[in-house]
């Protein structure tokens, strides 16, 4: 959530951020229930302090007839503005979660055609051939079967067999031991959340109709485990001396939304299911910046050791996630696709998932606590890195030769 002190002591300012972020907001809505809602607070209040008074009286001296009628009248007074201030503070309350995370001034204004590319690593690979699709590469090689997953569970599911599910695992050990060599802690959370975790992690209210929920059930599936990670430290006072924290997983996400995003993301560019590992920080607002870029060059290097070309871009504001006060994408190139696709968005989010989830720090035993900052990065998206390198290294006939890499990964249980 934003800082509502911030909203009151600087309205247009607040107003400007927002609409940056969101224009279809109705933030000057927000600013008047706020208003609207502290003033009924006032008001009972004060109605509060003179039934005391009058209450008082009565102790010391009888009460008239005029004295009485005056009580009723505020006791009818107190009945009404209490109705007042909880109309007023479900219709605020309901906004509040709605309003987007302020972006940092230097992201860009408007949506995806103002991204902007701010580095890009190695060149396009050439091929003396047509480069094909990985949907067609697959229809040799077979490592994933959509009319199997379809049987199984509904459309955009997806069965990997031998080849591609091995793929799947030789990365995944290859993301986890990467990224704990990084000094992230590797954990493993459930993938079963309740609605407090998303609420706090900013996935509840606005992106309900995104997850799927368990019937009969306050559980929901996790559509990243951004959500788990917020969710651990809930309602926690860090020492200021213990941050950051740093902590990696690498869990299944399960997200309702695919299906809907046209022919040029077929295949297993947007699926209901997928793996992914996650890197998620707790700092201080002072360690954010080199957090932030800590976390990118991890999620850079893993890529550089596949061998395949990228390119990061910092989002504008109406392109970054909901709670981020900035966002890089690091896309891959696809040559079977001939652009560009995110496999890595690495968000810096301020204290909006802190506020919501009451994680702070203290920079003393006797000091006041403070919001902690959060940042969260994909490390990375397993299905698309799988795309990648079908794409990048596809042969004349239609094989894949993998990258070196992935032959030497072997898993090992690291020593405590």
């Amino acid at each position: 959530m934003i800082d509502l002190y911030f909203m009151r002591e600087n309205p247009q300012l607040f107003r400007d951020a927002i609409l940056k972020k969101e224009p279809g907001f109705d933030v000057d809505r927000l600013i008047v229930l706020d208003k609207q809602l502290r003033e009924a607070q006032r008001v009972a209040e004060d109605i509060r302090h003179r039934r005391k008074n009058i209450a008082a009286q009565g102790t010391s001296q009888p009460i008239s007839d005029q004295t009485r009628e005056q009580a009723r009248e505020l006791h009818q007074q107190l009945k009404e503005c209490e109705q007042s201030i909880e109309t007023l503070n479900t219709e605020f309350k309901n906004l509040y979660l709605f309003c987007p995370n302020i972006p940092s001034n230097d992201v860009p204004t408007g949506n995806k055609e103002s991204n902007l590319v701010v580095k890009t690593y190695g060149t396009k690979p050439e091929f003396s051939f047509q480069p094909q699709h990985h949907v067609s590469l697959n229809e040799k090689l077979a490592w994933f079967d959509f009319a199997a997953g379809a049987r199984l569970a509904g459309s955009q599911f997806v069965w990997y067999n031998t080849e591609g599910a091995s793929l799947i695992y030789t990365l995944s050990l290859l993301m986890a031991q990467h990224n704990q060599k990084h000094g992230y802690a590797l954990v493993f959370p459930p993938y079963l959340v309740n609605e407090a975790a998303l609420e706090g992690a900013a996935q509840f209210p606005k992106f309900r109709d995104a997850v799927y929920s368990v019937r009969d059930e306050d559980l929901y599936l996790i559509p990243t485990s951004e959500m788990s990670l917020t969710a651990f430290y809930r309602d926690h006072v860090f020492a200021q001396e213990d941050l950051p924290v740093r902590m990696t997983a690498l869990t299944s996400c399960f997200r309702r939304e695919a299906g809907g995003y046209g022919s040029s993301e077929r295949g297993l560019i947007r699926i209901h299911q997928f793996e992914k590992a996650e890197l998620y920080t707790f700092c201080t607002p002072e360690q954010a910046a080199a957090e932030h870029e800590r976390m990118i060059n991890c999620a850079e290097e893993l890529l550089q050791k596949l061998g395949l070309h990228y390119r990061i871009s910092l989002l504008a504001a109406q392109d970054s996630s909901f709670p981020a006060a900035k966002t890089y994408d690091l896309e891959v190139w696809m040559p079977g696709q001939q652009e560009y696709r995110e496999v890595s968005s690495s968000s810096l989010c301020s204290d909006f998932q802190a506020r919501r989830s009451a994680i702070k720090y203290k920079t003393s035993a006797g000091a006041k606590s403070q919001l902690v900052y959060t940042l969260n990065t994909s490390s990375l998206a397993l299905p698309r890195i799988m795309v990648a390198l079908m794409e990048t290294y596809q042969q004349a006939d239609g094989s894949i030769t993998l990258p070196e890499i992935l032959n030497s990964v072997t898993w090992h249980r690291k020593s405590t």
